[in-house]
């Protein structure tokens, strides 16, 4: 069966290191499963080649789509380009176009270290991308996206907008009772329903109003509201207090 939905993979020592939250790989979980893509694996790795190398490996056997955070900017430890063709079986190549780009961006005399912007997995096409210079790399179904988050954020929507997506229905159910009273139920329906996604998540805070909440997500809407009745229906008397 071919890997489908996404992976990404967050590269920075900054964030491994806790100099910076990961802001990317929070926005892309939510971005993600609201335009309703599957998320197969988000993974964290240093600025090292045979990290990513082996993470993106690694991700492209799980999904179809990989989408990277972070490393390719023009600096000693923006091995991200390298990392992501050795994992492909590429070359590292000067792209015409990117120099083009440049060009227009920075008149003048190039630094070795600025044109290492224009390097990418032999093979790369570029898609513009609204209100920068700097495009998108895609290569083998390999998105590579800048870490600063502002420009992630941007190039992300872009990507997200160029692959197909279904709407994902979701409903929660609020529990007055704690989840070893209602896992014999949440089984029993998990198994009726394999289509369907049921998850379980105690509140141990006591402001909080109930003690579980139960989510219950799938593609069909029928399909999502019968899993819910039958959750009703399953669960201990009195033990829903409201379903949303």
């Amino acid at each position: 069966m071919e890997p489908s939905g996404a992976a990404a993979v967050i590269i920075g020592n900054e964030v491994l290191n806790a100099q910076v939250p990961d802001e990317n790989g929070a926005h892309l979980m939510r971005r993600v499963r609201e335009r309703g893509i599957a998320l197969r694996s988000l993974v964290v790795v240093p600025d090292e080649v045979d990290a990513i190398v082996d993470a993106v490996v690694r991700a492209r056997t799980r999904a179809r789509w990989v989408i990277t955070s972070g490393g390719i900017g023009p600096t000693h430890d923006d091995v991200t380009v390298r990392g992501v063709a050795l994992a492909l079986g590429r070359r590292v190549v000067q792209l015409p176009e990117m120099l083009l780009l440049l060009q227009a961006h920075a008149p003048g005399p190039a630094t070795p270290e600025a044109l290492r912007l224009a390097e990418a997995p032999e093979g790369t096409r570029l898609i513009p991308q609204e209100g920068s210079w700097y495009p998108i790399l895609a290569c083998d179904e390999v998105f590579l996206l800048p870490g600063v988050p502002p420009l992630f954020q941007r190039q992300l929507e872009t990507v997200l907008g160029m692959l197909p997506g279904e709407p994902l229905f979701v409903r929660a159910l609020y529990l007055a009772q704690g989840e070893a009273e209602i896992a014999a139920a949440l089984d029993r329906v998990a198994l009726q329903t394999p289509g369907v996604g049921i998850g379980s998540y105690p509140q141990y805070r006591p402001e909080m109003d109930h003690r579980v909440r139960v989510t219950v997500e799938g593609r069909e809407r029928g399909a999502v509201d019968a899993a819910v009745a039958r959750l009703e229906a399953e669960l201990p008397p009195g033990a829903v207090l409201r379903i949303e």
